[in-house]
This record gives C-alpha cells, sequence and structure tokens, in this order.
C-alpha cells in the first residue's frame, strides 16, 4: 500500500458524514429525503508533512475551513450510497493529488547560435516597428 493510499484509509476513518437535503432532480422525493451527504474532514488530525499541507490547501480551495477541515458536499446522485460513494472518491482524489510531488521545472539552456539568432530576429522587429513612425516631408 502506499503512502497516498494509507492517507486516504485514515482520512477515511476520521471523516464525519451528515445528509442533508438536496435540490435537483428528484421530484417530491427530494422534498422528503436528505440523499446529500457533507463530508467533514480535519486535516490537522492527518499530521501531514508541511509541504502535503500546502499543497492540499491550495488543492481544496474554499472546501476548506479556517478551522482546518474540507468540507464536501455530494448532490449529484438520487441516493444516499451513490452521493457517499462521490463524496469518498472525491476526498481520495484530494489527497492522492497533494501527496504527488510536482516536477521541478528544468530551466532552459539556450546555445550561442540560438542566442544570436533571437537578437537578429529582435533586431529586425525592432526595424519594422520603427519604420511604422509619422511620415514627415521635409
Amino acid at each position: 500500500m502506499s503512502a497516498a493510499d494509507a492517507l486516504v484509509e485514515r482520512a477515511l476513518a476520521l471523516a464525519s458524514e451528515s445528509f442533508i437535503a438536496a435540490a435537483g432532480p428528484g421530484g417530491q422525493n427530494v422534498n422528503k429525503v436528505a440523499t446529500a451527504v457533507q463530508l467533514r474532514v480535519d486535516v490537522f488530525a492527518l499530521r501531514l508533512a508541511p509541504e502535503v499541507f500546502h499543497r492540499l490547501k491550495e488543492l481544496a480551495g474554499s472546501r476548506m475551513t479556517a478551522g482546518g477541515e474540507i468540507v464536501l458536499t455530494a448532490r449529484r446522485f438520487r441516493t444516499q450510497e451513490a452521493n457517499r460513494d462521490d463524496a469518498r472518491e472525491r476526498l481520495a482524489e484530494i489527497l492522492r493529488e497533494a501527496m504527488k510531488i510536482p516536477a521541478k521545472r528544468a530551466k532552459s539552456r539556450l546555445n550561442r547560435v540560438g542566442k544570436t539568432a533571437r537578437l537578429a530576429t529582435k533586431k529586425n522587429r525592432s526595424a519594422i516597428k520603427a519604420g511604422r513612425g509619422k511620415v514627415s516631408f521635409d
């Protein structure tokens, strides 16, 4: 089991679910049954490394509260089970994405020929633009 999978398991164990009334398709059923699920996970209880925490905070955006909780609301489906699975999958996806270490950007290297070609192109464009000035009939 990878570290990301272990984190997902730990987060799902700490998560609390509550069911709320959902809007959308379902007719009168939507008024009677609380099918939407609200999943809450305390990020501080996960004991994440600082760099993972910062990536998670950025990925979660407005879904993270000031108190350090991630709140996901799933209401796409008409059943509690489908919405619960949807919320759990979305949480797992966010956590897996936060665990990924971003690839470092390699600095581009330009050789001498490329540099002189670039400068020549710039000089040419400069001459073209300089020729666009006001015409004087002196």
